[in-house]
Order: C-alpha cells, then sequence, then structure tokens
C-alpha cells in the first residue's frame, strides 16, 4: 500500500522540536514536486496555499503538527556519556537500552544506558530525563568536538508492519497526521468543485506548547481550522471509555473549547459520505494545536479530526492504516462541502 511507504518515509525524519528546519529540506522538495506548489518555511512551519482568496469566499486551515519528541544534551559528564533533557512529555521507564540518533556536527548513534537485570534489583526508579545517559562509545574530548549542549536527540526506530493493516514505528504523533494531509492532497487533486480556498499548514514545536500553529494560523487568518493530530486508541488495561477504537475510522473532537458548529459540520459530512468516524469527548481543552487556532485573531472556528494511536509519547507507536485513510477522507471531502 502506498500509504504505507508514505508513512514509513515520514516516521524516519528527524524533527525534534525546535530542530525541524535542518530534516526538512527532502520533505519541502516531495512537497513542491507532488502538488506543483510552493512551500513557505516560517520558523520550522511548512505553508502551502491552494486556491484563490477572495471576499466573501472561506478560507480553511488543515494542520498537521512535524515535529516529535526526544531530547536535548544538556552536557556531557566525565566518562563521556550524554545527560539528556526531554523534549516534550515522556515516560521515562521505557527509554533505557533504547537506541537514539544524536545529531551534533554530524549523525551519532547512540544508546540509551541500562542497567543488566543480574546487577540491578529491580527497585530503580527513573523520574526524570537527567536519570538517562546516553552512551555513543566517544570519550568526553571526542564527544565535545561534535556535540554542543541543546544538540537534538531522536529515537532510531524503524517502522514495521504489522497484521491487519497495523504499523509501528516512533513519531506516529503526528506524522500519521501529516501522511493523512498529504493523501487528502492527492484526493483533492481530483476535484475541480472545490468552492473555498484552503492551506495546508505543517507546523513546528507542537510538542513543547504548539508555538508554530500559534503564529502560524495568526499570519494566515483561516475561517475555519481542523487540527489533525492523534487519539488515544484503547489497549489493555486501558478504560475504553477514554478512548477510541483501531479501525473505526477518525476521532472528530466534542468540547467546550471546540467549535459545535465545525464538529457538526464533520459529523454531517462522514454520515453523508459513509464515513467511519467516533466522537472524542473532551471537557476543556483539546491538548493539540486547535487550542492555538481557537483563540488566535478574533477567534477561529476550529475542531480537531484525530487518528487512534496506541502507545503515544514511546519510541515503538502503533497505527491503522485504513484510519489514516479514512481521515484524509473525510478531510477531502469536509473541504468539498464548504461553500
Amino acid at each position: 500500500m502506498i500509504l504505507k511507504n508514505l508513512l514509513s518515509k515520514l516516521s524516519d525524519m528527524y524533527c525534534v522540536s525546535g530542530d525541524e528546519v535542518t530534516s526538512l529540506e527532502k520533505f519541502v522538495d516531495f512537497l513542491e514536486g507532488r502538488y506543483n506548489n510552493e512551500c513557505i518555511l516560517s520558523g520550522g512551519n511548512i505553508i502551502m496555499n491552494f486556491g484563490k482568496r477572495e471576499q466573501g469566499k472561506k478560507h480553511v486551515l488543515i494542520d498537521a503538527h512535524i515535529d516529535e519528541i526526544g531530547f536535548v544534551c544538556s552536557y556531557i559528564d566525565d566518562e563521556g556519556f550524554i545527560v539528556p533533557a526531554n523534549v516534550g512529555g515522556m515516560d521515562y521507564r521505557l527509554f533505557p537500552a533504547q537506541q537514539v540518533v544524536v545529531h551534533g556536527k554530524k549523525d551519532i548513534p547512540g544508546i540509551i544506558s541500562s542497567v543488566p537485570p543480574h546487577l540491578s534489583d529491580g527497585n530503580g526508579v527513573i523520574s526524570s530525563a537527567s536519570d538517562l545517559l546516553i552512551d555513543t562509545g566517544y570519550t568526553k574530548e571526542q564527544l565535545e568536538e561534535l556535540v554542543r549542549p541543546g544538540d537534538t536527540v531522536s529515537f532510531a526506530t524503524k517502522t514495521a508492519e504489522l497484521l491487519n493493516d497495523r504499523m509501528c514505528g516512533k513519531s506516529f504523533d503526528d506524522r500519521a497526521g501529516v501522511a493523512a494531509v498529504i493523501k487528502m492532497l492527492d484526493v483533492l487533486k481530483e476535484y475541480d468543485d472545490i468552492s473555498c480556498s484552503y492551506t495546508v499548514l505543517f507546523s513546528a514545536t507542537e510538542e513543547v506548547g504548539q508555538r508554530g500553529a500559534k503564529t502560524a494560523c495568526f499570519d494566515i487568518a483561516p475561517d475555519i481550522a481542523i487540527a489533525v493530530d492523534m487519539g488515544f486508541a484503547v489497549s489493555t488495561g486501558e478504560d475504553a471509555k477514554k478512548c477510541g477504537e483501531m479501525g473505526k475510522g477518525p476521532m472528530i473532537g466534542v468540547s467546550p473549547s471546540l467549535s459545535r458548529e465545525i464538529t457538526d459540520m464533520l459529523i454531517c459530512t462522514a454520515n453523508k459520505r459513509g464515513i467511519s468516524y467516533q466522537k472524542e469527548i473532551m471537557s476543556g481543552l483539546t491538548g493539540t494545536n486547535a487550542d492555538r487556532f481557537g483563540i488566535s485573531g478574533c477567534g477561529v472556528k476550529t475542531c480537531t479530526c484525530s487518528i487512534p494511536l496506541r502507545y503515544m509519547h514511546t519510541a515503538a507507536e502503533v497505527v491503522d492504516v485504513n484510519d489514516i485513510e479514512a481521515t484524509a477522507e473525510l478531510l477531502a471531502e469536509f473541504i468539498r462541502e464548504v461553500k
């Protein structure tokens, strides 16, 4: 499936929050060649405009963030280990023995150190990123020639295909959303009946406070904005009432912080086109770029469209490719419905 190949290539990109630009050159070339459309790079954001903006015509913003969780180098200790600090929310228990890439003057493979079970009492507690150490094999002196404090560190997980159209890999939050938006653009190329103009935003620094979304939305000034992100997919031991299900389609956001009008439009579009969907009920803020869009300028009518994801913010996230496909279809049909 072409979508699986696309997701795998997107996952392999290294875009830790705040360090997106250095990895985006090939991605920009890919987008401009695929859609014969200029990409505007601004503060790590990638912006693509489609259709002519005219008075009285609605303008829609479709966003998926391009950045990922990771680490920065805090300092190098006397034994040559990198002491990291986290970028984005993490469960530190999961990271010992993970393979990483340190992005210094060159990319350096590394391992997050771990204590062998034979030498451990089993009671070790990892309460912060500074309790982790990254082993590159270099001495302190060698490493200081290549790595500066503040250089980023990303996970080195490669994607793998699981059964039933599921995939496992790093940074599916939110590269699966990026894949859905790219697929949406492919679908929209086939139509000439689009009444609105629209902008696609691949935003930076979502994982550290939705900073890219805030500045980009102010600049774009849309009438409607949809944040395409990941939602929690139910797994063993989790409360099914608080999660979506994999394979059941995108999760349409319902929240007092979102526009009920846009929520209803998405639901109506899904029902009209026979697209499977779920509702994602939230009681306040969404924790996504939608929180920034809704209060941008004089306010933007905003909703979320989330793809169910297992094991979020780990180095091995799992997604159902059919949910990505359904999300792309829903977004494309929604844009066609905006009059």
